[in-house]
């Protein structure tokens, strides 16, 4: 996964990284070697330029169509807190979108990551809220497999002045809380101090090309959630450079459901996986069209991505999801907007209690619009807190549900 940060890095550097990654990409077969995906990020929106592909020209395609805004907000102090929620938003909202497909995954991405900040101006709860959101990140990250590379398309700084002084004798995500310190965490590295940014694009790439999958059962019993828990994995060879993850926090399971009052990081989950374009496979579904109502569908969840409470005296085996579906225009303006919150039971002929793959189907009815041209399905489960997507065109209902006319005889 290409990720080009156009929020935190300047106008000039973010030409100098399409250059770059241009030219890496030039170099590369017709075929490229893994899927890659293209995604550029600006603090309005999140835009995936290109799905996952091995064909180097419809990369290319993609890059050469896509026109960077100027990040003026990168310029303004009082734009920090929001250029940092976007970060972190980013990394997360990848990290679930991929996080049911399996195999290992890199994110690269090509930016500044972080504005810098003087943490010692910060209050606590918002440096508290800080932590709380790096430890987040560390944890869905290795959840969804995914090894973070930072690569600085600046390259050799000079001027102190142009990123923070922190930029300039220390490394250039600045301040005291380092983009980079995410990118070790997850097993990757952070590139910076070149101007040949093609070439560190090319090197996280082979790094990850090649990796070894190792598991432990901790003994640490501690259950203090903001304690690091550190790895330190050494070779007994000479020579031999490793890379790995250095740790994790303790996990945490997904935030209590409240329809009435949501969370703000439910409601953030949702909406980034609604707007996007990304496919989210969190949660294995299908969307069936009926064929008699051009506006109705049916999804239908896999029964393992469910789970399903064991049946009590008083009530029998259910699941608790919600659903999300959107309509789009053309432009890809969102039309509207509904979410519900479903608890299903199980049928009784299933077992009280033990795994049953038991599957769930979901019918809902579109508001009819004519400017509509795009349904989005959104589904969570509420007790793992993985989503999945599915998405429709609404402008090709008619002739996809149209029953083929009966042959006739000459």
């Amino acid at each position: 996964m290409l990720l080009l940060d156009e929020f935190n890095t300047r106008f000039e550097d973010m030409a100098f990284a399409r250059y770059s990654l241009k030219k890496f990409l030039e170099r590369q077969p017709g075929k490229l070697d893994t899927p890659t995906m293209l995604i550029a990020v600006d603090l309005q929106k999140f835009s995936v330029l290109h799905d996952y592909t091995q064909n180097k020209d419809e990369i290319l395609t993609a890059l050469d169509h896509h026109f960077a805004v100027l990040p003026w907000q990168a310029q303004q102090g009082q734009w920090r807190s929001e250029r940092l929620a976007t970060a972190f938003l980013t990394l997360r909202r990848v990290a679930e979108a991929v996080v049911g497909h399996p195999g290992h995954k890199n994110m690269i991405w090509v930016g500044r990551g972080f504005p810098a900040i003087r943490w010692a101006d910060v209050p606590v709860d918002t440096e508290n809220r800080v932590n709380n959101a790096v430890q987040d990140c560390v944890n869905v990250l290795r959840d969804a497999r995914v090894t973070l590379y930072t690569i600085d398309p600046a390259g050799l700084q000079i001027d102190p002045g142009v990123y923070g002084a922190a930029a300039a004798f220390n490394d250039p995500f600045g301040g005291e809380y380092q983009f980079n310190r995410l990118a070790k965490a997850t097993g990757g590295r952070t590139l910076y101090g070149r101007n040949d940014v093609d070439a560190e694009i090319g090197t996280a790439i082979r790094d990850g090309a090649s990796f070894y999958t190792l598991t432990y059962r901790p003994q640490n019993t501690s259950l203090d959630p903001s304690k690091f828990r550190k790895i330190n994995v050494t070779l007994d060879r000479p020579g031999l450079t490793v890379y790995t993850r250095e740790g994790y926090y303790l996990q945490r399971g997904p935030g209590h459901v409240d329809p009435t009052n949501p969370s703000r990081r439910l409601v953030s989950d949702l909406i980034s996986a609604d707007s996007s374009t990304m496919v989210y496979d969190g949660v294995a579904l299908t969307l069936e069209p009926s064929l008699t109502d051009t506006d109705s569908f049916t999804v239908h969840v896999n029964g393992r991505s469910l789970y399903w409470t064991p049946a009590t005296d008083t009530e029998p085996r259910h699941t608790d999801v919600i659903l999300v579906v959107s309509t789009f225009d053309k432009k890809g303006k969102e039309l509207k907007r509904v979410a519900k919150n479903i608890h299903a039971s199980a049928s009784p002929d299933v077992a009280p209690t033990g795994r049953i793959d038991h599957g769930l189907s979901l019918v809902y009815k579109i508001d009819h619009d004519p400017k509509a041209i795009r349904a989005r399905f959104v589904v969570r489960i509420t007790s793992s807190g993985r989503i999945g997507t599915a998405d429709a065109t609404l402008d090709q209902a008619h002739a996809t549900n149209l029953t083929p006319p009966a042959p006739t005889t000459p």
